[in-house]
């Protein structure tokens, strides 16, 4: 496997781990905000989010959404574009008593909507933190490219 399929492999095992990211629509000068991304791992292409018809992604277009796993040891930036889920039994399958909790009308709730995020590319940062690295960051020495984890730009 190339080095960029194994730094790909490793944030979606990360992202499974963790499925908090922001997202934001590109330009529209609004912040991001922090999502839950509801996984499929025959879907490594696309992931998905519930929202509401007045959440300032709603609207869909070119975004970004911003990952840090749990331990901090992999960050990734992930550029595609988020368009309307309207496949009933897309909705139905990610359904869970822990979305419900946010929606009032539970599945039926009018204001539900659900977003498909079809991903472009990443740019990913993995540390791999070496004793070597560690050292020079604790004395102040200069650390060189590569000590201190790998980067890499990957299609999704």
């Amino acid at each position: 496997m190339t080095e960029a399929a194994d730094i790909r492999k490793e944030m979606w095992k990360k992202l499974a781990d963790s499925p908090f990211v922001m997202v934001g629509i590109e330009g529209d000068g609004e912040h991001s905000e922090p999502m839950t991304a509801q996984l499929d791992k025959d879907a490594n292409s696309a992931f998905w989010f519930y929202t509401t018809k007045s959440n300032r992604i709603a609207k869909g277009g070119k975004a970004m959404a911003q990952f840090a796993a749990k331990g901090h040891d992999l960050f990734a930036c992930i550029r595609g574009t988020l368009v309307e889920e309207t496949d009933p039994a897309v909705i139905d399958r990610y359904w869970s008593k822990a979305v419900e909790a946010w929606y009032e009308g539970g599945r039926q709730d009018p204001k539900l909507k659900m977003m498909r995020f079809e991903l472009g590319d990443a740019e990913i940062w993995e540390a791999d933190t070496s004793a070597k690295g560690m050292f020079k960051l604790l004395t102040g020495r200069t650390v060189r490219t590569g000590e201190m984890g790998e980067h890499t730009d990957v299609a999704l």
